[in-house]
Protein backbone atom coordinates (compact mmCIF):
# COMPACT_ATOMS: atom_id res chain seq x y z
CA UNK A 1 0.00 0.00 0.00
CA UNK A 2 1.32 3.35 -1.18
CA UNK A 3 0.03 6.76 0.47
CA UNK A 4 0.55 9.00 -3.09
CA UNK A 5 0.61 7.79 -6.57
CA UNK A 6 3.77 9.72 -7.06
CA UNK A 7 5.55 6.82 -4.92
CA UNK A 8 5.75 4.10 -7.31
CA UNK A 9 5.95 6.64 -10.25
CA UNK A 10 8.09 5.90 -13.39
CA UNK A 11 11.40 7.01 -12.70
CA UNK A 12 11.23 8.89 -16.56
CA UNK A 13 7.97 10.47 -15.36
CA UNK A 14 9.30 11.51 -11.93
CA UNK A 15 12.64 13.37 -13.78
CA UNK A 16 9.68 14.95 -15.94
CA UNK A 17 8.15 16.35 -12.87
CA UNK A 18 11.65 17.14 -11.36
CA UNK A 19 12.84 19.07 -14.55
CA UNK A 20 9.49 21.21 -14.39
CA UNK A 21 9.39 21.96 -10.74
CA UNK A 22 13.06 23.19 -10.94
CA UNK A 23 12.37 25.58 -13.38
CA UNK A 24 9.17 26.80 -11.60
CA UNK A 25 11.86 27.12 -8.13
CA UNK A 26 14.46 29.24 -10.45
CA UNK A 27 11.38 31.16 -11.56
CA UNK A 28 10.39 31.75 -7.63
CA UNK A 29 13.48 31.86 -6.38
CA UNK A 30 14.93 34.71 -8.14
CA UNK A 31 11.63 36.91 -6.33
CA UNK A 32 14.21 36.54 -3.46
CA UNK A 33 17.20 39.66 -3.27
CA UNK A 34 20.13 36.58 -2.54
CA UNK A 35 19.04 34.74 -5.66
CA UNK A 36 18.31 37.26 -7.71
CA UNK A 37 21.51 38.43 -7.27
CA UNK A 38 22.86 34.50 -7.70
CA UNK A 39 21.07 33.13 -10.29
CA UNK A 40 21.44 36.33 -12.24
CA UNK A 41 21.85 35.25 -16.54
CA UNK A 42 20.16 31.66 -15.78
CA UNK A 43 16.49 31.35 -17.06
CA UNK A 44 13.74 28.31 -16.02
CA UNK A 45 13.90 27.37 -19.97
CA UNK A 46 17.83 26.56 -19.41
CA UNK A 47 16.91 23.64 -17.53
CA UNK A 48 15.78 20.59 -19.70
CA UNK A 49 16.66 17.88 -17.15
CA UNK A 50 16.82 17.44 -13.43
CA UNK A 51 20.80 17.04 -13.93
CA UNK A 52 20.89 20.42 -15.32
CA UNK A 53 20.46 21.27 -11.49
CA UNK A 54 24.27 20.90 -11.59
CA UNK A 55 24.54 24.23 -13.53
CA UNK A 56 23.09 26.34 -10.62
CA UNK A 57 25.54 27.67 -7.99
CA UNK A 58 25.84 26.32 -4.35
CA UNK A 59 24.34 27.90 -1.04
CA UNK A 60 25.92 27.31 1.68
CA UNK A 61 24.86 27.77 5.79
CA UNK A 62 27.14 31.06 5.99
CA UNK A 63 24.82 32.16 2.73
CA UNK A 64 21.41 31.20 4.88
CA UNK A 65 22.84 33.55 8.04
CA UNK A 66 23.91 35.93 5.95
CA UNK A 67 20.64 36.39 4.39
CA UNK A 68 19.28 36.95 7.98
CA UNK A 69 16.61 37.52 8.36
CA UNK A 70 14.40 38.36 5.07
CA UNK A 71 16.94 37.95 2.06
CA UNK A 72 15.72 34.79 0.72
CA UNK A 73 11.88 35.50 1.00
CA UNK A 74 10.05 35.45 -2.34
CA UNK A 75 6.80 37.25 -0.64
CA UNK A 76 5.59 40.00 1.56
CA UNK A 77 6.17 38.79 4.83
CA UNK A 78 2.18 38.98 5.79
CA UNK A 79 2.14 35.51 3.50
CA UNK A 80 4.02 33.56 5.57
CA UNK A 81 2.56 31.81 8.71
CA UNK A 82 4.68 30.29 10.42
CA UNK A 83 8.86 30.46 11.37
CA UNK A 84 11.42 27.80 12.74
CA UNK A 85 14.85 29.01 13.27
CA UNK A 86 18.19 27.45 15.26
CA UNK A 87 19.64 29.00 17.92
CA UNK A 88 22.17 32.19 17.25
CA UNK A 89 22.55 33.90 20.07
CA UNK A 90 26.42 34.83 19.56
CA UNK A 91 25.96 35.38 15.81
CA UNK A 92 22.79 35.17 13.40
CA UNK A 93 20.52 32.59 13.31
CA UNK A 94 19.55 30.14 10.34
CA UNK A 95 15.64 31.38 9.64
CA UNK A 96 13.11 29.23 7.41
CA UNK A 97 10.01 30.91 6.64
CA UNK A 98 6.74 29.02 5.35
CA UNK A 99 3.41 30.05 3.87
CA UNK A 100 0.23 28.37 4.65
CA UNK A 101 1.16 26.29 1.20
CA UNK A 102 4.63 25.49 2.44
CA UNK A 103 3.07 23.49 5.23
CA UNK A 104 0.82 21.97 3.80
CA UNK A 105 3.18 20.33 1.42
CA UNK A 106 5.30 19.57 4.64
CA UNK A 107 2.49 17.66 6.32
CA UNK A 108 1.68 15.69 3.02
CA UNK A 109 5.28 14.95 3.10
CA UNK A 110 5.26 13.54 6.62
CA UNK A 111 2.37 11.87 6.34
CA UNK A 112 3.33 10.09 3.51
CA UNK A 113 6.63 9.20 5.31
CA UNK A 114 5.13 7.83 8.26
CA UNK A 115 2.48 5.68 6.04
CA UNK A 116 5.77 4.59 4.36
CA UNK A 117 7.18 2.45 7.69
CA UNK A 118 3.57 1.51 8.20
CA UNK A 119 1.80 3.57 10.60
CA UNK A 120 -2.02 4.18 9.75
CA UNK A 121 -4.97 6.22 10.91
CA UNK A 122 -5.69 3.80 13.56
CA UNK A 123 -2.57 3.71 15.05
CA UNK A 124 -2.09 6.77 18.28
CA UNK A 125 1.10 8.35 17.94
CA UNK A 126 3.23 10.33 20.86
CA UNK A 127 5.91 12.93 20.03
CA UNK A 128 8.52 12.82 22.83
CA UNK A 129 10.10 15.47 21.04
CA UNK A 130 10.47 19.17 22.02
CA UNK A 131 8.59 21.84 20.15
CA UNK A 132 9.16 25.44 19.55
CA UNK A 133 11.70 26.42 17.15
CA UNK A 134 12.86 22.95 16.87
CA UNK A 135 11.43 21.32 13.29
CA UNK A 136 11.50 17.79 14.86
CA UNK A 137 8.32 18.53 17.11
CA UNK A 138 6.03 20.42 14.73
CA UNK A 139 6.70 18.43 11.88
CA UNK A 140 5.79 14.88 13.61
CA UNK A 141 2.84 16.32 14.90
CA UNK A 142 1.05 17.76 11.82
CA UNK A 143 1.96 14.73 9.83
CA UNK A 144 0.40 12.43 12.15
CA UNK A 145 -2.43 14.57 12.04
CA UNK A 146 -2.40 14.60 8.46
CA UNK A 147 -2.43 10.85 7.97
CA UNK A 148 -5.25 10.73 10.74
CA UNK A 149 -3.40 9.24 13.85
CA UNK A 150 -4.66 10.80 17.69
CA UNK A 151 -1.63 12.48 17.76
CA UNK A 152 -0.22 13.02 21.89
CA UNK A 153 1.95 16.22 22.16
CA UNK A 154 3.74 14.85 24.81
CA UNK A 155 6.88 16.73 24.48
CA UNK A 156 10.53 15.47 26.69
CA UNK A 157 11.03 14.91 29.42
CA UNK A 158 8.84 13.51 32.29
CA UNK A 159 9.05 9.48 31.83
CA UNK A 160 6.75 8.81 34.38
CA UNK A 161 3.95 10.90 32.79
CA UNK A 162 5.30 9.53 29.18
CA UNK A 163 4.50 5.56 30.56
CA UNK A 164 1.25 6.56 31.70
CA UNK A 165 0.53 8.17 28.65
CA UNK A 166 1.70 5.40 27.01
CA UNK A 167 -0.26 3.08 28.42
CA UNK A 168 -3.36 4.88 28.85
CA UNK A 169 -4.08 5.68 25.58
CA UNK A 170 -2.65 2.18 24.09
CA UNK A 171 0.37 4.38 22.48
CA UNK A 172 1.32 2.49 18.79
CA UNK A 173 3.50 5.01 17.80
CA UNK A 174 6.58 7.21 19.58
CA UNK A 175 8.80 10.01 17.77
CA UNK A 176 12.14 9.79 19.99
CA UNK A 177 15.50 10.32 19.50
CA UNK A 178 17.78 7.37 19.62
CA UNK A 179 19.55 8.24 22.93
CA UNK A 180 16.48 9.02 25.02
CA UNK A 181 15.18 5.62 23.19
CA UNK A 182 17.58 3.40 25.16
CA UNK A 183 17.32 5.68 28.43
CA UNK A 184 13.01 5.03 28.28
CA UNK A 185 13.34 1.55 27.77
CA UNK A 186 15.73 1.61 31.20
CA UNK A 187 13.24 3.95 32.66
CA UNK A 188 10.05 1.44 31.73
CA UNK A 189 11.90 -1.39 33.38
CA UNK A 190 12.38 0.47 36.57
CA UNK A 191 8.82 1.39 37.01
CA UNK A 192 7.98 -2.03 36.93
CA UNK A 193 6.95 -3.06 33.79
CA UNK A 194 8.50 -5.11 31.01
CA UNK A 195 8.52 -3.57 27.25
CA UNK A 196 7.25 -6.13 25.74
CA UNK A 197 4.14 -5.68 27.25
CA UNK A 198 3.80 -2.30 26.09
CA UNK A 199 1.82 -1.39 23.62
CA UNK A 200 4.20 0.69 21.37
CA UNK A 201 4.64 -1.40 17.52
CA UNK A 202 6.77 1.38 16.09
CA UNK A 203 9.65 4.06 16.56
CA UNK A 204 10.31 6.65 14.16
CA UNK A 205 13.90 7.40 15.28
CA UNK A 206 15.88 10.65 13.80
CA UNK A 207 17.52 14.13 14.74
CA UNK A 208 20.88 12.42 15.81
CA UNK A 209 23.45 10.14 14.62
CA UNK A 210 23.15 6.64 15.20
CA UNK A 211 24.73 3.16 13.72
CA UNK A 212 22.86 0.54 12.54
CA UNK A 213 23.98 -1.73 15.92
CA UNK A 214 22.35 1.00 18.12
CA UNK A 215 18.90 0.78 16.12
CA UNK A 216 19.00 -2.96 16.95
CA UNK A 217 20.16 -2.14 20.29
CA UNK A 218 16.59 -0.48 20.65
CA UNK A 219 14.74 -2.68 18.90
CA UNK A 220 15.69 -5.41 21.32
CA UNK A 221 15.68 -3.24 24.31
CA UNK A 222 11.95 -1.90 23.62
CA UNK A 223 10.61 -4.42 21.74
CA UNK A 224 9.95 -2.60 18.77
CA UNK A 225 10.31 -1.85 15.46
CA UNK A 226 12.70 1.29 14.77
CA UNK A 227 12.56 3.35 11.47
CA UNK A 228 15.41 5.93 10.70
CA UNK A 229 14.38 9.06 9.22
CA UNK A 230 16.15 11.90 7.72
CA UNK A 231 15.62 15.81 7.23
CA UNK A 232 16.70 19.06 8.09
CA UNK A 233 15.07 22.59 8.76
CA UNK A 234 16.34 24.29 5.54
CA UNK A 235 14.36 21.61 3.73
CA UNK A 236 10.96 22.15 5.96
CA UNK A 237 12.42 19.73 8.65
CA UNK A 238 11.99 16.26 9.36
CA UNK A 239 10.69 14.01 6.00
CA UNK A 240 13.13 14.73 3.43
CA UNK A 241 13.32 10.77 3.81
CA UNK A 242 12.31 7.86 5.16
CA UNK A 243 12.75 4.30 5.56
CA UNK A 244 9.83 1.76 4.31
CA UNK A 245 9.13 -1.50 6.14
CA UNK A 246 11.93 -3.28 4.89
CA UNK A 247 14.57 -1.08 6.77
CA UNK A 248 16.99 -1.03 3.76
CA UNK A 249 17.91 2.65 3.13
CA UNK A 250 15.80 5.66 3.58
CA UNK A 251 13.27 7.06 0.17
CA UNK A 252 14.51 10.71 -0.44
CA UNK A 253 11.21 12.03 -1.49
CA UNK A 254 12.55 12.89 -5.00
CA UNK A 255 9.32 15.00 -6.24
CA UNK A 256 9.84 17.54 -3.51
CA UNK A 257 13.96 17.51 -3.38
CA UNK A 258 16.55 17.49 -6.28
CA UNK A 259 19.57 14.91 -4.45
CA UNK A 260 22.93 15.16 -5.28
CA UNK A 261 26.15 13.72 -3.77
CA UNK A 262 29.19 15.64 -3.97
CA UNK A 263 32.86 15.85 -3.49
CA UNK A 264 33.18 17.80 -0.47
CA UNK A 265 36.53 19.02 -1.43
CA UNK A 266 36.03 19.51 -5.01
CA UNK A 267 32.33 20.10 -5.30
CA UNK A 268 32.27 17.12 -8.15
CA UNK A 269 29.88 14.70 -8.31
CA UNK A 270 31.18 11.19 -6.75
CA UNK A 271 30.67 8.10 -8.37
CA UNK A 272 27.36 5.70 -8.20
CA UNK A 273 27.40 4.88 -4.48
CA UNK A 274 30.51 6.38 -2.89
CA UNK A 275 29.88 8.43 0.11
CA UNK A 276 30.04 12.54 -0.25
CA UNK A 277 28.22 15.33 1.08
CA UNK A 278 24.32 16.02 0.51
CA UNK A 279 23.43 18.64 -1.51
CA UNK A 280 19.35 19.23 -1.92
CA UNK A 281 17.39 21.07 -3.91
CA UNK A 282 13.69 21.88 -2.41
CA UNK A 283 11.34 21.83 -5.58
CA UNK A 284 7.73 22.03 -3.88
CA UNK A 285 8.84 25.40 -1.51
CA UNK A 286 6.42 28.75 -2.22
CA UNK A 287 7.98 31.37 -0.08
CA UNK A 288 11.39 30.35 0.85
CA UNK A 289 13.03 27.76 -1.79
CA UNK A 290 16.62 26.75 -1.28
CA UNK A 291 19.35 25.77 -4.55
CA UNK A 292 21.44 23.51 -4.26
CA UNK A 293 21.91 23.52 -0.28
CA UNK A 294 25.30 22.06 0.84
CA UNK A 295 23.74 20.13 4.08
CA UNK A 296 27.80 18.73 5.12
CA UNK A 297 26.01 15.41 6.03
CA UNK A 298 27.60 12.52 4.55
CA UNK A 299 25.92 9.60 2.70
CA UNK A 300 25.29 7.14 -0.42
CA UNK A 301 22.96 6.55 -2.89
CA UNK A 302 22.10 3.18 -2.50
CA UNK A 303 21.70 1.36 -5.72
CA UNK A 304 19.08 -0.73 -7.27
CA UNK A 305 15.26 -0.55 -6.10
CA UNK A 306 13.59 -1.62 -2.81
CA UNK A 307 11.40 -4.85 -3.00
CA UNK A 308 8.75 -2.04 -1.36
CA UNK A 309 8.29 -0.57 -5.32
CA UNK A 310 8.65 2.81 -4.24
CA UNK A 311 10.99 4.00 -7.08
CA UNK A 312 12.29 7.06 -4.87
CA UNK A 313 16.01 7.12 -4.57
CA UNK A 314 17.36 5.86 -1.45
CA UNK A 315 20.40 7.37 0.85
CA UNK A 316 21.92 5.48 2.82
CA UNK A 317 22.18 6.55 6.90
CA UNK A 318 23.98 9.55 7.65
CA UNK A 319 27.79 8.12 8.38
CA UNK A 320 29.17 11.72 9.68
CA UNK A 321 29.83 15.37 8.49
CA UNK A 322 31.96 17.29 6.52
CA UNK A 323 32.59 19.89 8.81
CA UNK A 324 32.84 20.63 12.46
CA UNK A 325 29.18 20.39 13.57
CA UNK A 326 28.17 18.08 16.54
CA UNK A 327 24.53 16.56 17.04
CA UNK A 328 23.89 15.99 20.70
CA UNK A 329 19.93 15.17 21.96
CA UNK A 330 18.79 16.16 18.49
CA UNK A 331 20.62 19.52 18.93
CA UNK A 332 22.96 20.85 16.38
CA UNK A 333 26.37 22.51 18.17
CA UNK A 334 29.41 24.09 16.76
CA UNK A 335 32.52 24.31 18.72
CA UNK A 336 32.24 27.85 17.64
CA UNK A 337 29.48 28.35 19.59
CA UNK A 338 31.39 27.07 22.72
CA UNK A 339 34.51 29.02 22.02
CA UNK A 340 32.29 32.13 21.71
CA UNK A 341 30.37 31.62 24.84
CA UNK A 342 33.76 31.06 27.17
CA UNK A 343 35.87 33.74 25.58
CA UNK A 344 32.89 36.70 26.69
CA UNK A 345 33.54 35.38 30.54
CA UNK A 346 36.61 37.66 31.96
CA UNK A 347 37.68 33.94 34.64
CA UNK A 348 38.32 31.89 31.09
CA UNK A 349 41.97 31.70 30.64
CA UNK A 350 43.34 29.93 27.05
CA UNK A 351 42.48 27.00 26.30
CA UNK A 352 39.32 24.68 26.67
CA UNK A 353 38.20 21.26 25.62
CA UNK A 354 35.30 19.38 24.81
CA UNK A 355 34.67 15.92 25.07
CA UNK A 356 31.72 13.71 24.18
CA UNK A 357 31.32 11.24 26.75
CA UNK A 358 28.65 8.40 26.99
CA UNK A 359 26.87 8.46 30.53
CA UNK A 360 24.68 5.45 30.79
CA UNK A 361 22.63 5.21 27.68
CA UNK A 362 23.21 8.79 27.20
CA UNK A 363 25.61 11.00 25.63
CA UNK A 364 26.71 14.03 27.61
CA UNK A 365 29.37 17.19 26.36
CA UNK A 366 31.90 17.71 29.16
CA UNK A 367 33.43 21.14 28.88
CA UNK A 368 37.02 21.33 30.43
CA UNK A 369 37.61 25.01 31.02
CA UNK A 370 41.29 26.51 31.99
CA UNK A 371 40.78 29.26 34.60
CA UNK A 372 42.49 32.23 35.34
CA UNK A 373 45.23 31.73 38.74
CA UNK A 374 43.19 34.84 39.89
CA UNK A 375 40.23 33.22 39.75
CA UNK A 376 41.33 29.99 41.05
CA UNK A 377 40.93 30.26 44.53
CA UNK A 378 40.44 27.47 47.58
CA UNK A 379 37.40 28.75 47.93
CA UNK A 380 34.83 26.12 46.97
CA UNK A 381 31.61 27.78 46.80
CA UNK A 382 33.22 30.35 44.79
CA UNK A 383 34.94 27.59 42.13
CA UNK A 384 30.94 26.00 42.29
CA UNK A 385 29.46 29.35 41.39
CA UNK A 386 31.67 29.95 38.61
CA UNK A 387 31.27 26.51 37.24
CA UNK A 388 27.77 26.98 37.72
CA UNK A 389 27.27 30.16 35.67
CA UNK A 390 29.86 28.45 32.95
CA UNK A 391 27.47 25.60 31.97
CA UNK A 392 24.11 27.98 32.40
CA UNK A 393 25.79 30.26 29.77
CA UNK A 394 26.96 27.49 27.35
CA UNK A 395 23.34 25.78 27.61
CA UNK A 396 22.21 29.63 27.23
CA UNK A 397 23.85 29.27 23.90
CA UNK A 398 23.82 25.66 22.76
CA UNK A 399 20.57 23.87 24.71
CA UNK A 400 22.06 21.44 26.02
CA UNK A 401 23.48 21.22 29.35
CA UNK A 402 27.11 20.14 29.52
CA UNK A 403 29.06 19.28 32.02
CA UNK A 404 31.83 22.06 33.31
CA UNK A 405 35.29 20.90 34.65
CA UNK A 406 37.35 24.12 35.72
CA UNK A 407 41.13 23.49 35.30
CA UNK A 408 44.17 25.65 36.06
CA UNK A 409 45.97 27.34 33.67
CA UNK A 410 48.36 25.19 31.03
CA UNK A 411 47.13 21.96 32.82
CA UNK A 412 44.92 21.37 28.96
CA UNK A 413 47.47 19.87 27.14
CA UNK A 414 48.19 21.56 23.79
CA UNK A 415 48.40 19.79 20.20
CA UNK A 416 51.63 20.24 17.86
CA UNK A 417 49.62 21.54 15.36
CA UNK A 418 46.09 22.83 15.12
CA UNK A 419 44.84 23.24 18.62
CA UNK A 420 42.40 19.31 19.34
CA UNK A 421 39.16 21.35 20.51
CA UNK A 422 37.09 18.40 20.59
CA UNK A 423 37.48 14.47 21.75
CA UNK A 424 34.74 11.96 20.97
CA UNK A 425 35.23 9.32 23.67
CA UNK A 426 31.94 7.47 23.73
CA UNK A 427 33.47 4.30 22.70
CA UNK A 428 36.28 4.63 24.77
CA UNK A 429 34.97 5.10 28.49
Amino acid sequence: MYYDPVETMDRAALENIQAERLRETIEIAKRSPFYAERLKGIEPGDIKTPADVAGLPFTTKEDLRGQYPHGLLTRPLEDFVRLHASSGTTGSPVAIFYTRKDLDTWADLMARSMFCCGCRRSDVLQNTSGYGLFTGGLGIHYGSERLGMLTIPAGTGNTKRQIKLIRDHNVTVLHIIPSFALYFAQKVREEGYDPKDMPWRIALIGAEPHTEEARRKIERQMHIKAYNCYGLSEMNGPGVAFECEHQNGMHLWEDAYIPEIINPETGEHVAEGEVGELVMTTLRRDGMPIIRYRTRDLTRFLPGQCECGRTHRRIDRISGRADDMMILKGVNIYPMQVEQCLMTMPEVGQSYLIELIREGVSDQMRVKVEIKDEYFVEDMRALQGLQKRIAKNLCNEILVTPRVELCQSNSIPKAAGKAVRVVDLRDKE
